[in-house]
């Protein structure tokens, strides 16, 4: 069982970048990592995936400012958030999964983005 802590959240304005961070406690060489965010009053929703094989997918609403990355030495993926708009307020949080799509993690605490008008 993995135990994920996300970091690097904070306030920024529109326009601005943000790097998030999951830092893993153990391997995931072999497992798809996912990002998925909450906004007050809203589902949790999907945001961006990789696979272990370094393929992508991201939600339409952040396609082409979102970009997910893995380094797999540091047992570590990233979400890099560029353009940043208020509505990608929200909690972001990370979760791993088996290649058959089991999550192999729980929901951590997450880590706040706020980006103001």
């Amino acid at each position: 069982q993995v135990q994920l802590v996300e970091s690097g959240g904070g306030l920024v304005q529109a326009g601005g970048s943000l790097r998030l961070s999951c830092a893993a406690s153990g391997s995931i060489i072999s497992n798809n990592m996912g990002w998925y965010r909450q906004a007050p009053g809203k589902q949790r929703e999907f945001v961006a995936h990789i696979t272990s094989g370094g393929s992508t997918n991201y939600a339409d609403s952040v396609k082409g400012r979102f970009t997910i990355s893995r380094d797999n030495a540091k047992d570590t993926v990233y979400l890099q958030m560029n353009s940043l708009k208020p509505e990608d307020t929200a909690v972001y949080y990370c979760r791993t999964f088996a290649t058959s799509g089991v999550a192999l993690s729980n929901w951590g605490q997450g880590t706040q983005v706020t980006v103001s008008s």
